[in-house]
């Protein structure tokens, strides 16, 4: 049986765009894009662990108004990915990248354009058919 892996991902929203992140070449997955975030540590809810990450990875505060957007199950040759999305606003900071290699502001239209991580793809395809922004 493959390893289940729990993670979060961040739907930032700013001005009607969406922030997109680049997985690092030293990464599982290099040079895809994705929602950024990560493994829920034990102890921690989803959006404890949204917070968290996102202020490892991005240096970002995220405002409390976080709310559930979507979960997808993707199997990879290295386990199962569990992945919770979230709809999310920055409270204080601008992105700095400290993990991912490039980040991009991407209107709903726009997301088709980057190359997604298999696990994110579901939520891309969600947004795009959705009125949140």
């Amino acid at each position: 049986m493959k390893k289940q892996i729990n993670v979060v991902g961040a739907i930032i929203v700013k001005n009607g765009k969406i922030l997109c992140a680049q997985r690092g070449y030293d990464k599982s997955l290099p040079e895809l894009w994705e929602f950024p975030g990560g493994k829920i540590e034990i102890g921690e809810s989803p959006s404890q662990a949204l917070k968290r990450e996102i202020r490892e990875e991005l240096l970002l505060e995220l405002a409390n108004d976080i709310e559930e957007f979507m979960f997808t199950s993707y199997e990879y040759d290295f386990g199962i990915v569990n992945l919770t999305t979230f709809i999310c606003h920055i409270q204080n900071g601008e992105p700095t990248l400290t993990e991912h290699i490039e980040i991009k502001w991407l209107n709903k239209i726009e997301l088709d354009q980057i190359d997604w991580a298999p696990a994110d793809i579901p939520t891309v395809y969600k947004l795009k058919k959705t009125e949140i922004l």
